[in-house]
């Protein structure tokens, strides 16, 4: 066991057991299998970083439509007028609550809108910023 002082996560400080030497700390190396440790030092930052409006909401288009469901939802959204929550239990092999929260991302997004007709929401796609998506990922990818 290797006595030298280890640092917060247990690797020793003692630099000849680190990158680039062929000493080896025997608390974690295996004189059979050498191996090699890393000590990777991060960059830390206190400073807040900004952002702009487009890349705001490119990051929450794509953040909704990071599950195939909800690319799935959309497709059955987008090839008719509008449907009932009812409607794509129906057609998807998943639970309502399951779709319901599939459909709540969406919403949130603005890719889609609910419109209550109790006892039953009826969901469309919003037609403005799913334009505004097409183009927010066609700018993007075109780059």
């Amino acid at each position: 066991m290797c006595s030298n002082k280890k640092d917060s996560f247990g690797v020793c400080k003692n630099k000849s057991h680190v990158l680039g030497h062929q000493t080896f700390c025997p608390l974690f190396c295996s004189f059979e299998k050498p191996i090699v440790h890393l000590r990777l030092e991060m960059k830390r930052t206190l400073e807040h970083i900004e952002y702009d409006e487009q890349t705001k909401r490119l990051s929450a288009f794509a953040k909704a439509l990071a599950h195939p469901t909800r690319i799935e939802i959309l497709k059955l959204l987008e090839g008719q007028s509008c449907c009932f929550t009812g409607d794509l239990v129906d057609v998807l092999p998943l639970a309502q609550s399951t779709v319901s929260q599939h459909l709540n991302e969406l919403k949130k997004a603005g890719l889609i809108q609910g419109e209550l007709k109790p006892p039953k929401i009826k969901y469309c796609i919003n037609q403005k910023n799913w334009e505004e998506a097409k183009k927010l990922f066609a700018n993007f990818f075109a780059k």
